[in-house]
């Protein structure tokens, strides 16, 4: 008996993964007799019934359940009872997708000894770099080091790709090592990025990875400028949060902004180079932004855009030649 509950930020990855497991638990084995997939609009009693169901013709069951995160709690309560006790001849693969995993069912997998995997890339530069090796080890490639420099930055978020790209990587070289110069001409259009690249960038004072942060943001990414506008406009309210009659100290910071550690040193960093009145000017900034992109001037999205992650950027700039 063995329980896994895929989630993470990406659905398509998520579910990729959860086919994957399905087919490590499957082997050589008959697909046919062994798994039972459950997707779309079905009733979770009847998958947990399906599950209980002794195997037939063979030795395991292996029940996979798609879209968990979107049954109701009636639902993940039955889920969890199934949990509590599930019988050793079924293997459960489950996929959750994107949010918090409820709290009834992170308790129900501790209890039954099931694993919670997330198989999103990390957040750390080294981490997400031995990640990335990892993957493309996977597949069968071998990049030089430049070059897989180059395709971290490259796809950025959008790590779903690399599966197509590795496909037509290994059709056309093969085994052969793969260095900057051959990886170029398949990379396609650039990824999307982190939503923090946008905000370091513009509180370092560098508008151009700003502006080139934004800009993947809003193609690859997908976002609309008002979710960028909004994604600014929390980040300088948690800077204005640290706007006291005495700048604080760290302990006062992280109760200020509600975080802890990294997250509250780096916003009080900022601000300290940044000032209150530099916070101010960021809002009447974004406030004249919002209006632009409600048509008062009748700019193009990506002129306001531009516009406004620059002269956020220059706030910060010119702390930085002060110092």
């Amino acid at each position: 008996m063995s329980v896994y509950l895929f989630h993470g930020s990406d659905d398509v990855l998520v579910s990729e993964a959860v086919s994957d497991k399905a087919r490590e638990l499957i082997g050589d084995q008959d697909r046919s007799l062994m798994l039972e997939e459950f997707d779309g609009d079905y009733i979770m009693a009847g998958a947990t019934e399906s599950a209980m169901t002794p195997p037939f013709l063979t030795e395991r069951r292996i029940i996979v359940m798609r879209k968990v995160s979107a049954f109701g709690v009636d639902d993940l309560d039955i889920l969890a009872t199934y949990l509590q006790g599930p019988p050793d001849f079924t293997d459960m693969v489950i996929e959750w997708g994107s949010g918090r995993v409820s709290k009834v069912i992170v308790a129900a997998l501790k209890l039954c000894g099931g694993q919670t995997i997330d198989p999103s890339p990390p957040t750390r530069a080294n981490e997400r770099r031995e990640w990335w090796e990892t993957q493309l080890s996977g597949l069968g490639l071998v990049l030089d080091a430049p070059a897989v420099a180059l395709l971290i930055d490259w796809l950025g978020e959008d790590v779903t790709r690399l599966g197509g790209l590795a496909a037509t990587l290994k059709s056309t070289y093969g085994d052969q090592r793969i260095n900057k110069e051959r990886l170029e001409p398949f990379l396609g259009e650039r990824g999307d990025t982190k939503p923090w690249d946008l905000t370091d960038g513009i509180d370092s004072g560098n508008a151009a990875k700003a502006l080139l942060a934004a800009r993947r943001l809003m193609n690859a990414g997908e976002r609309h400028p008002l979710q960028i506008m909004a994604q600014l406009h929390s980040h300088y309210s948690r800077l204005a949060k640290l706007d006291v009659a005495d700048v604080p100290t760290l302990a006062e910071a992280e109760a200020l902004v509600g975080a802890k550690g990294f997250a509250a040193e780096k916003a009080l960093r900022t601000f300290r180079s940044l000032t209150g009145a530099g916070v101010r000017r960021a809002f009447e900034l974004l406030a004249a932004a919002d209006l632009d992109l409600r048509g008062s001037t009748g700019l193009d999205e990506d002129v306001v855009m531009d516009v406004l992650i620059a002269r956020l950027a220059k706030l910060n700039g010119v702390v930085s030649q002060r110092r």
